[in-house]
């Protein structure tokens, strides 16, 4: 039944609820599902069709781009243009987990997230139900399930009273564990920046990489 809620509490739902939620993106449909920080609603990353209905979804135009999710740490390794030390040591210290990490993409790949130029959003979360169907299904857009400009869900039911019987599955997890987003780091120029401050501080990803937080904090100017 689409649109339809399935408990992670109960064995029994939860094995429908998950095999249901890989077949759907694999035939290209949106699925809802827990993560660490919020809701996510998800689609095949790769699926180009599927992307354009998310952003649909969500009321959102390209000029967001869509973040990928990812189940291992060896998946990014495949989507970026050059995988560097700054990009493993905070894929080490913070994977899986809070910290979004904006890397330039492998120029090869099909996928149309949006106006990205050049650019991908990736993370791994730090929820099981995620990384077993990004394990399952391969890497997946993914933003918060909500219509954008509204409250970002903690819950499967506050996300279905907004995105509806437009989302193939909702897997029910509960309250979401942290209910913030997660921090984002841009990393796919000279110097690294903080875009958002969010489960992660400046001063945890600044111990890690080696920089002071104030410069992850002040946005670089761009090169005349």
């Amino acid at each position: 039944m689409k649109g339809k809620i399935y408990r992670l509490d109960d064995e029994s739902t939860r094995t429908e609820g998950i095999e249901l939620a890989i077949r759907a993106v694999k035939s290209g449909r949106q699925v809802v599902f827990p993560t660490d920080t919020l809701y996510g609603l998800g689609c095949d990353a790769f699926d180009n069709a599927a992307v354009a209905n998310l952003l649909a979804t969500k009321q959102r135009g390209p000029d967001m781009p869509v973040p990928v999710l990812v189940g291992s740490w060896d998946t990014y390794k495949g989507l970026v243009a050059h995988a560097s030390d700054t990009m493993q040591l905070l894929v080490e210290a913070f994977w899986p987990g809070g910290l979004s990490i904006v890397v330039r993409q492998a120029p090869s790949l099909p996928w149309n997230l949006g106006d990205t130029r050049g650019t991908v959003m990736l993370r791994m979360p730090a929820h099981p139900v995620a990384i077993e169907l990004l394990r399952a299904v391969g890497p997946m857009a993914v933003s918060s399930a909500n219509i954008s400009g509204h409250e970002p869900p903690v819950t499967a039911i506050a996300s279905k009273q907004q995105l509806g019987s437009a989302v193939a599955v909702y897997l029910d997890g509960g309250e979401s564990q942290l209910g913030e987003a997660s921090t984002i780091i841009d990393i796919s120029q000279e110097y690294p920046y903080l875009l958002r401050e969010g489960t992660l501080s400046a001063e945890e990803i600044a111990a890690v990489i080696g920089v002071p937080a104030e410069t992850l904090r002040t946005r670089p100017q761009p090169a005349v």
